[in-house]
């Protein structure tokens, strides 16, 4: 018999645990493989059977401010249906406007009624800012995106102490200064709609070139091709939430301010103080008063402006208290921070 030296006895011992180790790694590996295949494909299963995506029926008989649209063209009703499929399935962005819907259209709806434009043009509002005092990149401002030429045009102040952009009732009525504007030239409120996004001049340069004076003929640039449909569609969408899958409690939805006005008709040197004197801090003076863009107003031409205060109230938003320094302060402050 023949005797291995212990060298090769030990590479030969080595190399059969290392196949021993290998296999058992690879029993292990695989059956770790199996078994997450399977929890894959038992949750594959799982989100096939629970998930489900619909699409949406295209209303019928819909019209905005009055006037039908006409959903027996196709590529009308292709446009309604691709902005209602956007703004049912962004989920997130449907919520807020349906909660800041509830605090902004009970002041915009008496506004437009009193200016005799239609109870629609509040959902333009609703597009143009989602109910917000944004700014856009080209300079567009608040609640109804006004530029400041606009603006002052429609009778709106626009300076560095006091732009009225911002202020949603004075917004509201410029913006339906536009709108009748618009409607006397154009003579229906569609068109009227459609040149607040590209304007008066540009819309009537795409008449003249098309020779068509209605909407749905007309071929517009993307954003204004689509912007009477965004409309009609979170008009829709708001108006029957719980067709659209929006569910809402009562407690959900964004409240109303309760407010009252304090009339000022001279300078402010101090908006802190201000605040301070009238037992709210500057956070919610500026929150009810967005359109006081500094921290005074010099007002030489003493104008009589409107500042909103808060009411006491257990669901709106409630006077501030007062920090004990903040009492002291104003305890050792004059008149003059308002003169």
């Amino acid at each position: 018999m023949k005797i291995l030296p212990l060298n090769s006895i030990a590479k030969k011992s080595g190399f059969v645990l290392l196949l021993v180790l290998m296999t058992a790694i690879g029993w292990i590996a695989a059956s770790f493989t199996a078994e997450t295949q399977e929890v894959d494909i038992s949750y594959q299963r799982y989100f096939n059977d629970n998930y489900k995506i619909f699409s949406l029926n295209t209303p019928a008989g819909i019209t905005f401010a009055g006037e039908k649209v006409p959903l027996e063209i196709e590529d009308v009703r292709e446009s309604l249906d691709r902005e209602l499929l956007v703004n049912t399935y962004w989920q997130s962005q449907g919520l807020l406007f349906h909660k800041r819907a509830n605090r902004w259209f009970p002041v915009i709806e008496p506004i437009l009624a009193e200016q005799g434009v239609p109870d629609d043009f509040k959902y333009l509002a609703v597009i143009e800012s989602g109910l917000d005092n944004v700014v856009s990149p080209a300079g567009a401002t608040g609640y109804w995106q006004l530029m400041r030429e606009t603006g002052r045009e429609y009778g709106l102040e626009i300076n560095n102490e006091v732009d009225e952009r911002y202020n949603v009732e004075k917004s509201t009525v410029a913006a339906c200064k536009y709108l009748k504007a618009a409607y006397a030239r154009y003579g229906n409120w569609t068109m009227a709609a459609a040149s607040y996004n590209v304007g008066m001049y540009g819309l009537a340069k795409q008449v003249d070139r098309q020779k068509a004076d209605n909407y749905y003929d007309l071929l517009l640039n993307s954003e204004t091709g689509r912007y009477l449909y965004r409309t009609i569609a979170v008009k829709e969408i708001l108006s029957r939430p719980a067709q659209y899958g929006f569910h809402f409690r009562p407690k959900d939805l964004y409240q109303p301010y309760e407010t009252y006005d304090v009339k000022v008709d001279t300078a402010v040197s101090d908006f802190t103080e201000f605040a301070f004197q009238n037992g709210i801090n500057y956070k919610i003076l500026k929150i009810l008063n967005p359109w006081l863009r500094d921290t005074y107003i010099t007002n030489p031409d003493r104008k009589t402006y409107a500042i909103k205060l808060p009411k006491p109230s257990e669901t709106g938003m409630v006077p501030y208290e007062l920090r004990p320094e903040q009492k002291a302060l104003i305890d050792t402050l004059s008149s003059d921070s308002i003169k």
